[in-house]
């Protein structure tokens, strides 16, 4: 069962058992998921610059995709990188594949459909992207799902934002959270701090307070704003709000 508490031989067995049993099940199965869901990732969703390997800013403004291999590079080994190459007056290569950097949107567009059919995830969440700029949210929902079935974190808070704004799909607040806890679990801040806000919404403020300790940790800055709304309303202890500072630094 989903509960893990109770083996049976049969469908047939597990089947005549559930009326007595569906309840505890669902009680135990709801507590394992909070397991899950509340344990501190040790890192967020983007992890370390293949370069420096350090972690990867949260803010995506300060990183670039390449287009050639879907690798994301942190802006100062990006901006490094092209002030040695400049030196030498050679033409522009990716850091990490070394392949030419200079290329045209057409290009771009078949290196990216290229890591799209080998399964790249990472690309196709950017084409998921760029299909949604473009107002093909039908499309756009396509590639963020099967990013999705191979692993990508991302994805998941792109579908949890479809599900929100009704982009291409119907509005559904139970399939938002549902993408919002697959990405939170996985180490994304945003999604984290947009669960502790629906949380605070819905006035569970204990396990609102959890995920946004959990989001300042990772360093969401929005996060630690939140929960200093909440520090002023009782809401927090004032250990926790401090351990929260302590790893938000």
């Amino acid at each position: 069962a989903a509960c893990d508490l109770v083996r049976y031989c049969s469908d047939g067995c597990q089947k005549d058992h559930m009326p007595q049993h569906k309840k505890d099940c669902k009680k135990r199965a709801a507590e394992l998921r909070d397991e899950i869901l509340f344990k501190q990732p040790e890192s967020s969703h983007d992890g370390d610059c293949p370069i420096c390997l350090l972690p990867l800013p949260i803010d995506s403004r300060k990183t670039i995709l390449t287009g050639c291999c879907s690798k994301v590079i942190c802006d100062g080994c990006s901006f490094a990188y092209i002030m040695r190459e400049s030196q030498g007056s050679k033409a522009p290569i990716c850091p990490f594949c070394r392949h030419l950097t200079d290329m045209s949107k057409e290009e771009y567009r078949r290196n990216l459909m290229k890591r799209i059919e080998a399964n790249d995830p990472e690309a196709m969440r950017h084409k998921g992207f760029d299909c949604e700029s473009e107002g093909d949210y039908i499309s756009a929902f396509g590639y963020y799902l099967k990013a999705t079935e191979l692993g990508d974190v991302g994805a998941h808070f792109s579908l949890s934002d479809m599900y929100h704004e009704g982009l291409g799909v119907e509005k559904d607040e139970k399939k938002e959270v549902h993408h919002l806890e697959e990405a939170a679990i996985g180490g994304h801040p945003k999604a984290r701090h947009n669960l502790g806000f629906v949380e605070l919404k819905n006035g569970r403020h204990a396990r609102a307070v959890k995920h946004l300790i959990i989001a300042a940790k990772l360093g969401h800055d929005m996060s630690v704003d939140l929960l200093k709304l909440c520090y002023r309303d009782g809401l927090v202890s004032k250990e926790d709000f401090a351990a929260a500072l302590r790893g938000h630094q």
